[in-house]
């Protein structure tokens, strides 16, 4: 569903360290070790300051925008031509500039190279198991994909409670690893000839 900009950065989970601050940035500084975050929190919308969404009305999620949102252009060129940003984040690169609302700053002691998965994939399904779904003490919770969303939801639905916690995908390798995420059983698709939901 992505407007066709490029060429583009690509990428979005990453973690770094601040070389530099614009204009009017406070709450970073140089040497702050910090995470991506594609949705950004601008901390004004009615969005930002809601106890229920996260979907700010500046930095929500947009795949089609390729330029900073203050002057509307990039901050990446080759030859003189502009090189389109990504998602508001383009982490697939040595350097990348990012809008303030964009970046969270992180323990310093916090191993980069492992941290990085919770700028996407750990927040997104833990956050999305407990903020969004809510299973109730006891329930049951069908996963479908266990990829690093996959086992963070399966690990927001053993914090929750949920007493049994299907985990279903393609790759069996995946299952025995899912386990210490909290899924207590699996299904293959691929095993069966009825659709999985039956």
């Amino acid at each position: 569903g992505q407007t066709p900009v490029f060429p583009r950065i690509f990428g979005h989970e990453a973690g770094g360290i601040v070389e530099s601050v614009g204009e009017g940035v406070t709450d970073l500084a140089p040497g702050d070790h910090v995470l991506p975050v594609f949705t950004g929190e601008c901390k004004e919308c009615p969005h930002c300051k809601s106890a229920e969404s996260n979907m700010c009305d500046l930095l929500r999620i947009n795949t089609d925008r390729g330029v900073m949102i203050g002057d509307g252009k990039s901050r990446f060129s080759i030859n003189g031509k502009p090189i389109y940003h990504f998602v508001g984040t383009s982490t697939f690169s040595e350097y990348t500039v990012m809008h303030v609302g964009c970046v969270a700053k992180i323990n310093p002691a916090a191993p980069l190279d492992k941290v990085c998965v919770l700028s996407c994939g750990i927040s997104t399904g833990l956050g999305a198991t407990i903020n969004v779904a809510k299973p109730p003490k006891g329930s049951t919770v069908a996963i479908f994909g266990l990829g690093a969303v996959g086992l963070a939801a399966a690990e927001g639905a053993r914090i929750a409670g949920a007493s049994r916690i299907i985990g279903i995908g393609l790759n069996a390798n995946r299952f025995e690893e899912a386990r210490k995420f909290g899924c207590t059983e699996f299904v293959n698709p691929k095993d069966h000839d009825k659709p999985v939901q039956q």
